[in-house]
């Protein structure tokens, strides 16, 4: 008896192009003129004569083509977990003074757009 249902890795890979296609894409390519030249010259004729909102949706439309999406990216901690962080104010004196011994002032200045003091971002050198 035969069994359905979906099969993890079965058919044609998204994206894939047919034979047909990609002779297709080829073919026009190599005469020169492909749908997306076509899509820039028109909004490049649109832009110099300053017709803006045709100029922008030839654009919106060309994008994909020319500029790839941005990937969203999740910061993790260490082994993908949760990043750790630290309360100042719940130190005691003695931690406080041990960690500004090392990284400098953490705490008490207020000041978030003062320069850093370990030498980043310094000109020089």
């Amino acid at each position: 008896m035969a069994r359905g249902g979906k099969r993890i890795g079965a058919g044609r890979p998204k994206g894939a192009t047919t034979r047909r296609s990609r002779e297709i894409a080829d073919r026009a390519t190599k005469e020169g003129l492909t749908p997306l030249e076509v899509m820039l010259t028109a909004m490049r004729e649109h832009a110099a004569a300053k017709r803006w909102d045709e100029a922008a949706s030839i654009a919106k439309d060309a994008a994909p083509y020319m500029h790839p999406r941005l990937a969203s990216m999740q910061h993790t901690g260490r082994n993908g977990g949760p990043i750790q962080t630290v309360d100042l104010t719940k130190l005691s004196g003695d931690e406080l003074a041990q960690l500004e011994s090392i990284f400098g002032p953490l705490a008490g200045s207020g000041d978030d757009d003062a320069p850093d003091q370990g030498g980043e971002g310094e000109a020089g050198g």
